[in-house]
Parts: structure tokens; sequence; C-alpha cells
């Protein structure tokens, strides 16, 4: 179901994502060839908390003051329905953390496989987690660095400051874990394991399942004909690239790491907070170049081109960019997240009851979204729900569910 928001209550920005794609996104599709998920992408944005969607009337208990409430599209790629997913998501990894250290290591793929990643996104984004993942792994079990088992969350990022390809994943590894008899093995203070080694690792995994899936699975190297020549031509001259690994100091505590978390695992290509204008075909926003000691510009696109970088970071249908693995890995996580507490001496946490949405916002913004604005005293009551229009079929959604 759609999930609906009092938008009256949102700080709204002057300029959405659903504005420029309302204002150009049909002469662009007219002109390009989208896959289902890009057209239902640009769909859902537009439509996120308009009528379209359908809604609800709340009226005051005290003052009769009405408010009309419209739903959230609740696509993963639109600006607005990322908020709330995100808390929600937060307070499910509560559960989950230990009182260790955690660092944050970041692989990330030569751009020079963008044209095959635009070609076979799914294969591209699979390899890197199979890779990363393995590599983290490997360096983890052997005795010379921890020997055990860590927890690793992962999550996967397509896209740079400018909306260009850029694509890298976020490891949230943790400092420690699970020898084969039970105890917990703790890492060297502020190290985890030699960048250098782990990138020449990433690598070499990566690369052989490259080589493996063109091979057996006849996939063709954008601009050129495929074969078992072009192939090793293609897989040579990205071994002689180097592969960028690159790892953070420890985080400060837990805390600081559901921080982290709420940040990355959520954050789409770019927010609405990032946009400054769109006028005469050209949209200009905000952007922090890294190269130049990450100093925040404003950088203008010609409409289009902004259409299809964005959409280039729209993911296969069903591809889940954050994954578990070690400790975490969804099979076996409750299990072995009881051993490693009774490893660390920690007591078990206990699940916490889900808040609805109004408690959520509350706690989010300060703001009670039930308490009318008008009287400050009385509450809002749906009274009336409209349905959605693709359901109805016409202009104005009819009103159903009176109470």
């Amino acid at each position: 179901m759609c999930q609906s928001i009092r938008h009256e209550y949102v700080n709204k920005p002057a300029l959405e994502l659903a504005d420029i794609f309302r204002e150009y996104s049909q002469s662009y599709v007219n002109n390009h060839n989208l896959c289902s998920q890009q057209y239902k992408a640009i769909r859902a944005i537009i439509a996120c908390r308009t009528q379209i969607l359908g809604g609800h009337l709340s009226r005051c208990n005290a003052c009769g003051y009405e408010v009309t409430s419209y739903n959230s599209c609740r696509n993963r790629h639109c600006p607005k329905c990322q908020s709330v997913q995100k808390e929600r998501w937060i307070q499910a990894r509560q559960l989950e953390l230990l009182p260790i250290d955690y660092f944050h290591v970041v692989f990330t793929l030569p751009h020079s496989l963008n044209p095959l990643a635009q070609w076979k996104p799914a294969l591209i984004y699979d390899l890197l987690f199979q890779a990363a993942s393995e590599t983290l792994l490997q360096f983890s079990l052997n005795p010379k660095w921890l020997g055990a088992k860590p927890g690793i969350t992962m999550v996967l990022h397509t896209w740079g400051q400018n909306l260009d390809q850029h694509i890298h994943v976020h490891c949230l590894i943790s400092g420690g874990g699970l020898e084969k008899n039970g105890q917990w093995a703790r890492c060297k203070k502020n190290f985890l394991f030699p960048v250098h080694a782990l990138s020449k690792v990433f690598r070499g995994k990566y690369l052989e399942k490259l080589n493996e899936a063109l091979t057996n699975q006849n996939i063709p190297i954008p601009g050129d004909k495929t074969n078992q020549t072009t192939v090793q031509q293609f897989i040579s001259l990205l071994y002689q690239q180097d592969w960028v690994v690159y790892a953070k100091p420890p985080f400060a505590g837990p805390a600081q790491v559901l921080s982290y978390l709420g940040r990355y695992t959520h954050r789409i290509a770019i927010g609405n907070q990032r946009l400054v204008s769109c006028q005469h075909n050209t949209v200009s926003f905000k952007w922090r170049d890294y190269a130049d000691n990450s100093k925040q510009k404003i950088m203008s696109l010609n409409a289009n081109e902004f259409i299809r970088r964005y959409l280039l970071h729209i993911l296969p249908k069903g591809f889940q960019r954050l994954r578990h693995y070690g400790l975490l890995a969804n099979r076996y996580k409750k299990i072995n997240l009881n051993q490693a507490r009774i490893a660390l001496k920690q007591p078990e946490i206990k699940c916490s009851m889900k808040e609805n949405i109004d408690k959520l916002m509350l706690r989010l913004t300060g703001t009670d979204i039930a308490l009318c604005p008008r009287c400050n005293s009385g509450r809002l009551n749906i009274v009336i729900s409209f349905l959605p229009q693709w359901i109805t079929h016409s202009g104005d959604p009819p009103a159903e569910n009176i109470r």
C-alpha cells in the first residue's frame, strides 16, 4: 500500500525532481529507449504525493478544519520517499549492532566498466558484491589478520557527485568476529586489513568472475564483436589498471554507526535539496568537487543530459542494493548474533514495537502531524479516502469509506 504523509507539515523544497520530470521527461521518453524500470521510476516520481495516487481528507474534531493529504509512491528512487524507509530500516538494525568497533571500506570499479554496466547492470553489480564480500571474508578468516567471521553490511552506489557513473560499494564491517570455538576475536586497534593487498585480491576475484561470465554467457562487449580474443584483451586492459579500495578509521561506537547507515543505505543519486534551478532547458544543482578540496560548486546540465544521468542509476527490477554477509547473512543471522553476544557477554536486545507514522514523524521532525494546525488543540481524523486515479480512470478521485 501507498503511505500517506500530510505534506503540509513537510518543508517542501522550491524545486523538486518531479518538477523537472513533469517539464522535460516526455520529450526525453519520446526520443530515447528506456527500460521498464526507468519508465516506472519517472511515472512514480511525478505522481508522488499528488491526487494521481489517491489520498484522504482529514477533519479536525474541534474546529472542523480540513486537510487533504496524498499518498507517497514509495519508489526506491524517489527523493521524497526515503526518509521514512530509512528510519524504519535503522530501527531494525539496532537489534544487530554489537558493542565493538566498525570499519568502513569502499570498493570501486574502474570507469572503463561503465559501458558494460549500462548494457548488463545486474551482472556488473552482482559481481561487485560477490568479489568484494569474498575478499573481505578471505582476509577475515586468515589467522594473520583476524581468524574469525565478521559481520558485513554492503550497500551499492552507482553515482558520483556530478551524477555520472561511479560504481562502488560501501561496506560496514565489524572490527572482530566469531572464531570456530565460539570465542570473539578482536582486530588490531585502528587497523583491519592492508588496503593495497585488498585491492589486488579484489581485482583478481572480480576479473576472474567477469572473464567467466563474458566467455560462458557470450555477452557482447560494447563496441566490439565478442570472441575469445576480444574478451582476453578487455580483461588484460582491466588488469593493468589500479582498482581503488578505500578504508576509513573505525567509528566511535554504535551510535555513530547508525548515523552512517542512515546516510548511505537509502541515499539516491540526487535529492531535492541539491537542486538549484530549472529554466530555459537547463538544470542546475549543487555538487561537491572532491578533486578540489571538496569545494561545493554549481553544475548546470542540459535537461536531457540531467535526465540521462539520473536514469543511469535506476536499478534493475528486484535488484538488492543492500546485502549482508558473514555473521549477518540472513539464513543464520539470529543464531550468529546470539553467539556473538554471549561471547561478548552482552544481553540480548529485545525487539521494540514498530512506530506508527504519527509517532515517527513526531520523533524525526518534532511536529505532531495529527494536531490541527489552525486551532492547535483538536486532532485530525480521516473522514474520506480517495482512490488512486489509475484505479478510477477519472479526472477527480472519488470519495469512499466516508466515516
